[in-house]
């Protein structure tokens, strides 16, 4: 095998697919909380959801989970998915519409490279709300990133919606 092999530059992380015990509760998160669109159901079963119209982000099915309880907090599995939005606008968005639908937070990070908002679907998998800062404003330390875990001023991220909080 190649030693020096790396992956292309322009590869990309395409889609997500969960393991969910509710098709019902879980577009009512993707679709009716997040906004995904639904491009695709297949009866109860599953469905295929996206931003843009792409085919799918994110498939969510019941195959091998219908009814089952969470995984584990501390096992092995998925950390959190992590969705990314086009500007820090859009990430306040979110943000009011799930403040405003009292749905709870586990976090929020600024990391120097992003802004984040942690959360958990109905099935507990762990999601991130997030969006990039441009590059030339990354933190870098003589050539080397240097991100870190701050709290993220959620008051400040609001104030991008102009008052309309």
């Amino acid at each position: 095998m190649e030693n020096n092999y790396t992956v292309p530059l322009q590869t990309r992380i395409g889609h997500v697919h969960l393991k969910v015990a509710d098709l019902k509760r879980a577009l009512d998160f993707y679709h009716g909380l997040l906004g995904f669109e639904i491009m695709q159901l297949y009866g109860d079963s599953a469905a295929f959801v996206s931003a843009g119209g792409y085919h799918h982000h994110i498939g969510l099915n019941t195959w091998f989970s219908k009814d089952a309880a969470p995984a584990s907090h501390n096992g092995v599995g998925l950390f959190h998915v992590a969705i990314l939005y086009p500007t820090r606008k859009d990430l306040a968005r979110i943000y009011k519409r799930l403040r405003d639908a009292h749905y709870p937070i586990d976090g929020a990070s600024d990391h120097g490279v992003s802004e984040a908002l942690y959360l958990r679907d109905p099935d507990h998998n762990g999601i991130e709300l997030y969006w990039d800062r441009p590059r030339e404003e990354w933190p870098f330390n003589n050539g080397a990133l240097e991100m870190f875990t701050e709290p993220l001023d959620l008051y400040d991220l609001l104030s991008e919606l102009h008052g309309n909080v």
